[in-house]
């Protein structure tokens, strides 16, 4: 059995945010207040999008050495050597999808909405930067 995360991190992180944005709707959205019911469900679903992330990013930036888990820092540290747009997406991506969603269980549909945003654009970036992706090999000349 082939191990997805390492033969396509990209593909493998696209598939954590369907994850996610299959556990969200068990939340049940309420369309009068604009919030989710359930905090359970909004804490599930921004912990697998940032679980996402983390895949896309590990597989770019290779911070994963030694014991332990790395720090969001060392992440940043990372990408703020590599790509700065990138950098900006992991401060924002961090604090919407790990705090406020998963840490809080913050029941706006906004946020959530905003998370799956940053989501999507940490793991699209990373695929640019990403030599042999798909997308990275799509990408004009000097876009990066």
């Amino acid at each position: 059995m082939e191990n997805t995360e390492e033969q396509n991190p990209i593909a493998e992180a696209k598939r954590y945010v369907a994850n996610a944005a299959e556990i969200i709707v068990k939340s049940k959205y309420d369309p009068e207040t604009k919030l989710y019911r359930d905090k359970k469900y909004v804490r599930i679903a921004g912990d697998t999008l940032w679980k996402g992330c983390l895949i896309a990013l590990d597989a770019l930036l290779h911070v994963r050495q030694g014991k332990g888990r790395p720090s969001v820092e060392k992440y940043k540290k990372a990408a703020a050597q590599r790509d700065h747009k990138l950098l900006s997406y992991i401060v924002a991506g961090y604090e919407t999808m790990h705090l406020v969603m998963g840490y809080d269980g913050n029941k706006e549909k906004k946020v959530s909405d905003a998370g799956f945003e940053r989501a999507n654009a940490i793991i699209d970036r990373c695929a640019i930067l990403m030599p042999g992706t798909e997308m990275a090999s799509a990408m004009p000349a000097g876009t990066c």
